[in-house]
C-alpha cells in the first residue's frame, strides 16, 4: 500500500472513531491509574475471576464483554452516585484489567481464572489415560510426579509445586515486560510514522467516551446509541449466552437455540461439497463488527473464505488429493466443521497461510522502509520518532527494544538450561531458538501488527511451534513444555492505540500492569487451589471440561509424541517448502493484480489475505453487516454520522451481552449450592 493510499484509508476509517482521531492533536492526556481504578482491579480479581474460572469450566468460554462492561458500568454507576464522577481515563484503565481475564482464556480447553489454570491442566494431563506414553517424561519443573502427594491430595501447598511456581511467576513478571516493549515499539512504527487506522480501536475508546460523559452528565449522542446497543446485547445474550449457562447447570445438559459457535452444516454437504466447511454463525455481535470494519476488508475475507473454504477450492483440492485419505489419516466423510479445519488446514493450508502472510511481510518491508523514508525528509533529522503527542508518556524507543532483546536472549537460555536439567542439553538446534525469538517474532508481529492496523484482525500461523519442533527430530517431551520465545505482539499495537484515544498516559498501563500482576496470581492461586481442593478437575461437576479435556489430551499426547519411532508421522505434512514458496507467489501475484491492473483498493488485498484462514461461517454475518451499513444505514443516517455511530453501537451491545452473562452465571453458583446443600 503506497503512502498516500495509508493516509487516504486512515481518513476514511477514522471517520468511525467517534471523533477521537479529530480531537488527538488537541487532546489532554491524564493519568488513569488512581484509587478508583486500584478498588476496580480488586474487584476484578477476587470477584470476576473466579466467575471466569467457573464459567470456562462449566461452558469453555471466558466472561469476554461481561468482565469488561460489567465492571465500568458498575464502578461508573456507583462513583456518579457518590458525586466522584470517573474520568474517562479511570473508565478506560478498568476496562483494560477486566479485558485481561479474556486474554488469559485456553479456547480449547475452557480454561479461563488467572495463571495457575495452566498448572491444573498440566496436573490433569500427567495423570490422563491419553498421555501414558509420555507421562513419565514430563519434567518436574512443569508438574509434581505421578503419585507425588501434591497430586493426590490436590493442593498446591507441596514442595514438588516450587519450581513450577516458580517458573509460572518468573514467565509473568517477563511476559509482561515483553509485551509492553515490542507491542510500544510496533505501536510507533504502525501508528506514529505509518499512520494505520486500527479500525477497531475506536470501540473501547467509544464506549469509555460514553460512560464517561453519562457519569458527568454530559449526555450526548454516544450515550443514546451506547443505550440501545446495551438493549440489544441484552435481548440477544438472553437467548445465546443466558439458557445455556443456566440449563447447563440445573438440568446438566445446555440447552443452545442459537448454536455456540455456529450452526454446523459440513456433515450434511460433505457429498457435495467435500472437505467444505459449511456453516453459519449465529452471533449477532458479528453483524454489529461489520459495522465497523471498512468494507473493503470484509469483502476481499468473503470471496478467499467462500473460495478456499467452501467452493470450488475444496472440491478441487480433494479431487487432486490434496487432503489425504482415511489411508493417510486424511480427511474423511463424517467430520464436523472442527475436524475438517484441523485435518485440511495440516494437509495443505497451513503451509499455503505461511506463504501468504510471508508475502505481506515482504509487501510491509517495502511499505514501512518508504514511509520511514518520508517520515525522515519530513522530521529534517530530528528523529524519525520525535513528532509524538505531548503528554502522552512516550519514551526513547531504543529503550523497550533493549528490554526486549534481553528477555529473549534469557528465554533462550532458560530453554536450553531447563533442557540440560533434563539431561539433553545441547540436544534440541540453539539456532532454531535463536530464529524464532530475534528472527520470526519480530516480523511475524511486525506483519501482524499492520493487519490490526489495517484490517483491525491479526494473522496467526496455526500449529507453527508443533510443526517447528516435528521438523527439528528432537524426541524428548521436555521441549514442549519450555519457554521457547515464540510470541505474536502485533495485536498489542492496537492496545497503545486505544489508549491513545482515550487520552490516557502511557505510564498508567505500566503502572497498572504491575499492580494487576500480584493480584490475579494471588487471586488464581487462591481459586483455583480452592476448586481443586474441594474436587477433581475435571469431574461431573466441569461439563465442558469433563467433555473436552480429554480430546484435547489426545491430541497433544499425539504431537508429543510424533517423534518417537511410534509417532503419527503423517502430521509432520503440516509444513511444505514447496506449498510455502507457492503461497509467497501467490501473494505477490494477487497483490500486483488487485493493485497494479484492476486498481482495487488496497484494503481488498489484505481482506482476501485475511479470508484464506477464516472461518466462512463468521465471514457471512460479518458482510452481512458491512453490507446493511454500507447500503441501508449509510444512505439513512448519513455517511459520516453512521461511521460514528457503528463503534458506539457495537461497545454497547457488548456491555448489554456482558450483563446477561455476569446474571447468568449468578444464577448458575446459587443453583449449583443449593444442589449440594444437605436440607
Amino acid at each position: 500500500m503506497a503512502i498516500d493510499d495509508i493516509a487516504r484509508a486512515r481518513a476514511n476509517v477514522e471517520e468511525a472513531s467517534v471523533e477521537e482521531g479529530a480531537e488527538l492533536q488537541q487532546i489532554q492526556f491524564e493519568e488513569g491509574f488512581t484509587g478508583k481504578t486500584i478498588v476496580g482491579a480488586l474487584f476484578v480479581g477476587f470477584i470476576m475471576l473466579p466467575g471466569a474460572l467457573y464459567l470456562g469450566l462449566v461452558a469453555g468460554q471466558g466472561l469476554g464483554a461481561a468482565a469488561e462492561w460489567v465492571t465500568i458500568v458498575l464502578f461508573s454507576e456507583v462513583m456518579r452516585r457518590s458525586f466522584l464522577p470517573m474520568k474517562r481515563q479511570e473508565i478506560y484503565i478498568l476496562y483494560y484489567v477486566a479485558a485481561m481475564l479474556s486474554s488469559l482464556l485456553l479456547a480449547d480447553r475452557g480454561i479461563s481464572g488467572g495463571p495457575f489454570g495452566y498448572l491444573i491442566w498440566n496436573q490433569y494431563f500427567r495423570q490422563a489415560p491419553q498421555a501414558g506414553l509420555v507421562a513419565n517424561e514430563i519434567p518436574n519443573w512443569v508438574v509434581p510426579p505421578a503419585g507425588s502427594a501434591a497430586l493426590t491430595q490436590r493442593t498446591f501447598l507441596h514442595p514438588h509445586w516450587f519450581v513450577p511456581i516458580l517458573l509460572l511467576i518468573v514467565g509473568e513478571v517477563l511476559g509482561r515486560l515483553n509485551w509492553m516493549s515490542m507491542g510500544y515499539v510496533l505501536f510507533r512504527v504502525t501508528s506514529d510514522v505509518e499512520q494505520l487506522p486500527f479500525p477497531m480501536a475506536p470501540v473501547a475508546a467509544s464506549g469509555a467516551t460514553a460512560l464517561a460523559e453519562a457519569a458527568s452528565k454530559e449526555e450526548s449522542w454516544r450515550w443514546r446509541v451506547f443505550s440501545i446497543g446495551t438493549v440489544m446485547g441484552l435481548v440477544f445474550g438472553f437467548f445465546y449466552v443466558g439458557i445455556p449457562v443456566f440449563t447447563g447447570v440445573v438440568f446438566n445438559k445446555a440447552m443452545q437455540l442459537i448454536p455456540i459457535p455456529f450452526f454446523d452444516l459440513t456433515p450434511s454437504t460433505e457429498t457435495i461439497l467435500p472437505g467444505a466447511l459449511t456453516g453459519l454463525s449465529g452471533d449477532l455481535g458479528r453483524v454489529l463488527v461489520g459495522f465497523v470494519l471498512p468494507y473493503p476488508i470484509v469483502l476481499g475475507s468473503l470471496i478467499s473464505s467462500l473460495l478456499c473454504k467452501v467452493f470450488p477450492g475444496p472440491t478441487i483440492l480433494y479431487g487432486l488429493g490434496a487432503f489425504g485419505s482415511a489411508s493417510t489419516n486424511g480427511w474423511t466423510r463424517g467430520m464436523d466443521a472442527i475436524n475438517t479445519r484441523l485435518i485440511t488446514d495440516i494437509k495443505f493450508w497451513m503451509s499455503i497461510g505461511i506463504g501468504l502472510q510471508l508475502a505481506v511481510a515482504l509487501i510491509g518491508i517495502v511499505q514501512v522502509v518508504k514511509a520511514l523514508s518520508q517520515y525522515r525528509h519530513q522530521t529534517k533529522g530530528r528523529g524519525l520518532f520525535s513528532q509524538v503527542p505531548k503528554g502522552r508518556g512516550d519514551i526513547s524507543i531504543w529503550f523497550p527494544l533493549g528490554v526486549w532483546f534481553v528477555i529473549t536472549c534469557f528465554y533462550i537460555v532458560l530453554t536450553q538450561y531447563l533442557l540440560q536439567v533434563n539431561g539433553h542439553g545441547g540436544q534440541f538446534p540453539w539456532g532454531l531458538l535463536i530464529f524464532f525469538g530475534l528472527i520470526w517474532t519480530p516480523i511475524n508481529s511486525f506483519i501482524s501488527a499492520r493487519m490490526m492496523g489495517l484490517t483491525g484482525a491479526g494473522v496467526s500461523f496455526p500449529f507453527l511451534r508443533e510443526a517447528s519442533i516435528m521438523k527439528s527430530g528432537y524426541p524428548h517431551v521436555d521441549i514442549w513444555y519450555a519457554p521457547i520465545p515464540l510470541a505474536d505482539y502485533g495485536p498489542l499495537a492496537q492496545r497503545f492505540r486505544e489508549v491513545e484515544l482515550t487520552g490516557t498516559k502511557f505510564t498508567s498501563i505500566v503502572k497498572v500492569e504491575f499492580f494487576v500482576l500480584p493480584v490475579f496470581l494471588t487471586a488464581s492461586f487462591v481459586f483455583w487451589a480452592f476448586f481443586w481442593h474441594t474436587g477433581a478437575i475435571p469431574s461431573s461437576q466441569h461439563p465442558y471440561a469433563q467433555r473436552f479435556w480429554p480430546l484435547v489430551a489426545t491430541f497433544q499426547a499425539m504431537f508429543q509424541t510424533i517423534n518417537k519411532p511410534d509417532g503419527p508421522k503423517w502430521v509432520l505434512e503440516g509444513i511444505n517448502a514447496g506449498r510455502i514458496l507457492w503461497g509467497m507467489a501467490a501473494g505477490l501475484g494477487m497483490y500486483g493484480a488487485i493493485v497494479s491492473l484492476l486498481k482495487l483498493p488496497h484494503l481488498l488485498f489484505y481482506g482476501m489475505v485475511g479470508g484464506v484462514g477464516a472461518w466462512p461461517a463468521d465471514i457471512i454475518p460479518t458482510f452481512i453487516g458491512a453490507w446493511l451499513g454500507r447500503r441501508y444505514f449509510a444512505t439513512r443516517f448519513g455517511v459520516e454520522q453512521w461511521r460514528n455511530y457503528a463503534p458506539v453501537l457495537l461497545a454497547g451491545f457488548a456491555c448489554g451481552t456482558g450483563l446477561i452473562a455476569m446474571a447468568s452465571i449468578a444464577l448458575s453458583l446459587i443453583a449449583k449450592s443449593v444442589n449440594y446443600l444437605p436440607f
